[in-house]
């Protein structure tokens, strides 16, 4: 006997077990038949991820291969990243990854109810690509000083190679990522997922800690620079977009979302 089964454009994502029950007069057999992946579908209209557009889907959730660009504005710089979202293990490794954040041992009923929206699996997934939050993170940031034992985070052009070392090293946060590498391994993750995923870099990048939307300098009576306030401008910054509609919002804002994986401040 052939059967079909057909999930609901909303359905959470994740693993399934397929069980057949046979009832047969007062008796029930179970059978168990085997396990399935359920993913965010871009080709599906009704999904929240649906991309009408045949060549950004190809470019946006299958291609395993993208540019990074870094540098600074007089000279940018063109990386070579591979993502690899379709390599053997990393499907498991992302969902995995769902089910170790803070959001999953705070209450996982409520976590996997909200897996069908792919605002809130964006959020999950940038909190847990670095390891700020002692939440089993996949990269430590590091800026400064020296790199001697661990990678340099200039050293790395793909995602797998840290996503495996991450799950080999029994999920302690890989030692070291900095912006193009966190958005690069989260660019993986949610094209894995199936949520079309891109890279933005920006530069001259402006990081405003006060929430006055601008980059604030003092100077003394004499114009001499004074080192106060904690606003800084960046050579560049690496972030990612995802693709889906926003009915919280209004359809105004359907389409590309921020999300940025970097650790900046404590998460909220």
């Amino acid at each position: 006997t052939n059967f079909t089964i057909s999930s609901p454009a909303n359905a959470v994502i994740g693993r399934y077990n397929l069980t057949l029950l046979v009832t047969s007069g007062n008796k029930i057999f179970s059978r168990f038949l085997g396990q399935f992946v359920l993913l965010f579908n871009p080709w599906c209209s009704g999904d929240a991820v649906y991309m009408a557009n045949e060549n950004e889907r190809r470019e946006y959730v299958l291609n395993e291969n993208g540019i990074i660009f870094v540098g600074n504005a007089k000279y940018i710089e063109a990386r070579g990243w591979y993502y690899g979202q379709f390599q053997d293990h990393l499907l498991n490794i992302c969902l995995t990854m769902l089910d170790l954040s803070l959001y999953y041992r705070q209450n996982a009923a409520i976590d996997v109810s909200r897996r069908g929206d792919p605002k809130y699996v964006g959020r999950v997934i940038s909190s847990m690509i670095n390891g700020n939050d002692n939440d089993n993170g996949v990269l430590l940031g590091k800026w400064q000083g020296s790199f001697h034992s661990h990678e340099n985070p200039s050293r790395w052009d793909g995602s797998v190679v840290i996503l495996q070392k991450w799950r080999q090293d029994n999920y302690k946060p890989v030692q070291y990522g900095q912006c193009w590498v966190f958005a690069g391994v989260m660019c993986t993750v949610l094209r894995c997922l199936g949520i079309p995923t891109r890279l933005v870099s920006n530069f001259n990048s402006a990081h405003d800690v006060d929430r006055n939307l601008s980059i604030d300098k003092y100077y003394d009576s004499s114009g001499k620079s004074l080192n106060i306030g904690q606003d800084s401008t960046w050579d560049y910054h690496v972030w990612n977009e995802s693709w889906f509609i926003r009915p919280d919002l209004g359809t105004p804002y359907n389409g590309w979302q921020v999300l940025d994986a970097t650790p900046q401040e404590q998460s909220k």
